[in-house]
């Protein structure tokens, strides 16, 4: 049988070469893309060596405009067709608000929130029509808890795709295409070096803190059930729970005060 292929971004590391380990380990192909070409070409001939799989690397900004139609048409120049796609590029912005020029919100908006639903619209009809698909949208934890002082669009983008993938969850329902959105606590992962929380990270008690592997797999068993959303780890299911039980005013007034410990103010 064809292996199905997926498109995984920001997979150059973390949580997204983990992914892409995950999925080749089940008999998928990849499509690879991020900005950094070094770190996937070698994560490509390590997932050949060890499941067989094939992986095109695309160097992909995704900041750029137009970058989500440069990408579709260098997948359409390799005649590749996408079974699946995880929207996986992301980051933290550290700082509060008023701190950043405008054009580095918008950027952060355009890669986290314009670019996954754009992918997703030029790729789901695609699936819809075979009757077969995948589509994983990495969001967090903190999208279900209220926002905290710096990184102020982090939960705000994190929510956003949670609704989406709910949304077209339902949508969806009985095509054959399946939508999650995948939402990890604190996962260790290079993420927490680019923004500047390693220290606090590295502080954090051993069970609040998940391996990536561990969390992709969740993730990929997840979609496979058709999760709407899943929170991956008992732990962060259980802060998701006390984040919608108790007193709007008291998880503010906790976040405000803690924020610190883990966000870059």
């Amino acid at each position: 049988m064809t292996r199905p292929t997926i498109l995984i971004t920001g997979a150059s590391a973390g949580l997204g070469a983990a992914l892409a380990r995950e999925y080749a380990s089940r008999g998928w192909n990849l499509v690879l893309c991020a900005r950094r070409v070094a770190p996937m070409e070698a994560l490509a001939k390590e997932l050949m060596q060890n499941f067989e799989a094939e992986s095109h690397v695309i160097e992909t900004d995704l900041f750029e405009d137009n970058a989500v139609d440069k990408l579709l048409a260098t997948i359409r120049e390799k005649s590749l067709q996408i079974d699946g796609l995880i929207n996986n590029a992301g980051y933290g912005h550290p700082g509060q608000y008023l701190e950043s020029e405008w054009d580095a919100h918008g950027n952060f908006i355009q890669l986290m929130t314009t670019a996954p639903c754009e992918l997703t619209r030029k790729l789901a009809p695609a699936m819809v029509g075979r009757g077969f698909g995948r589509i994983m949208n990495v969001a967090s934890l903190a999208g279900h808890m209220p926002g905290s002082k710096g990184h102020t669009l982090y939960a705000a983008v994190k929510s956003f795709l949670i609704k989406f993938s709910e949304s077209l969850n339902s949508e969806l329902d009985g095509t054959g295409v399946h939508v999650t959105a995948l939402c990890p606590g604190f996962t260790i992962t290079e993420f927490h070096d680019v923004n500047g929380t390693r220290e606090a990270i590295n502080r954090l008690p051993e069970y609040m803190v998940m391996d990536a592997d561990i969390c992709a797999e969740m993730g990929y068993e997840a979609l496979e059930k058709n999760r709407a959303v899943f929170i991956s780890g008992r732990v962060n299911k259980f802060i998701a729970l006390l984040g919608r039980i108790l007193p709007v005013t008291l998880t503010q007034t906790l976040m405000a005060k803690n924020s610190q410990k883990f966000r870059k103010t």
